[in-house]
């Protein structure tokens, strides 16, 4: 999807992970736009050097970064304080930080670090900021999931894998819980003004998977060059994030900038319930 230059001038964008890959290139296309940029990353480093990139091709809109590791609720709370305090309005959130653990460890916080990072972190910042976007009559929050959910296997008395982990079943599992996490988002937000959705970006290369090393650190070396280009796979968040033709769309799953039915599993409004529960307990945070 293709932004008109100006057409998001006035609207504030907030895009975690917005220092590569998909990020990055979602937050590219709305700076082109003319809109006020929002970066939550955790490194410094590589967050200031995407701040300048952007900064070259913004049309007038504000680029901010923030530090966070999203896979700590604490560093969640702070950074959502930190965000509200200083950003008047909030349009859109696009929840888009991920990580593919390639080895079972837990955060200092004694999570498992893929549902920190990939389901916590989102529950965390869609939460903290929530009072914000809906001041303005209302915004959209965006959560980068995966088709991987087809292969997700939730077992709710492990279900931070402390006994079953490998990396592709935490990765698969932190997916379907983008998706029910959405779904009952949704509905608890219903009458506020915000939509919540979620997508499929497409088989991305990106540095996904290498943070670790090990095998699936190589496998995902070994195959990047069949898979999407990141700015390709950001057009789907793009769309969710700017379309007017999905304004009141809410709860649903998208691929290709279509919508699109997942998984039986991913519909189940007892799962959604119990990975709420589930996530508050964690958090402390609820709707």
């Amino acid at each position: 999807m293709k932004l008109e230059p100006g057409s998001l001038r006035s609207k504030t964008f907030v895009v975690t992970g917005a220092n590569q890959g998909i990020g990055l290139q979602a937050a590219q296309a709305f700076a082109r736009a003319g809109a006020d940029l929002v970066m939550v990353c955790r490194s410094r480093d590589k967050g200031e050097a995407a701040q300048r990139d952007l900064e070259r091709v913004a049309q007038g809109g504000s680029v901010r970064l923030f530090v966070a590791d999203v896979s700590l609720k604490a560093d969640c709370k702070r950074v959502c304080e930190e965000i509200r305090a200083a950003v008047p309005r909030i349009d859109v959130l696009l929840n888009n930080a991920g990580v593919l653990a390639t080895s079972y460890r837990k955060t200092p916080e004694g999570h498992e670090h893929t549902y920190a990072t990939n389901h916590l972190g989102y529950y965390g910042m869609a939460l903290g900021l929530l009072p914000r976007l809906r001041e303005n009559g209302g915004g959209r929050i965006v959560n980068v999931s995966s088709m991987a959910h087809m292969n997700a296997r939730i077992d709710w008395s492990d279900l931070e894998l402390e006994r079953g982990f490998t990396p592709w079943r935490a990765y698969a599992n932190s997916k379907i819980f983008n998706i029910l996490f959405t779904h009952e988002l949704a509905k608890r937000t219903a009458g506020m003004g915000v939509t919540v959705n979620c997508l499929h970006p497409g088989v991305v290369a990106t540095g996904f998977g290498q943070t670790d090393g090990g095998f699936t650190a190589r496998l995902v070396k070994l195959v990047a060059p069949f898979l999407t280009k990141a700015e390709d796979g950001a057009k789907t968040s793009i769309f969710l994030c700017t379309s007017p033709k999905v304004a009141a769309v809410t709860g649903k799953y998208f691929a290709d900038s279509k919508e699109k039915t997942p998984r039986r599993a991913a519909r189940n409004d007892e799962s959604a319930a119990k990975l709420w529960a589930a996530s508050e307990r964690a958090t402390g945070l609820t709707v």
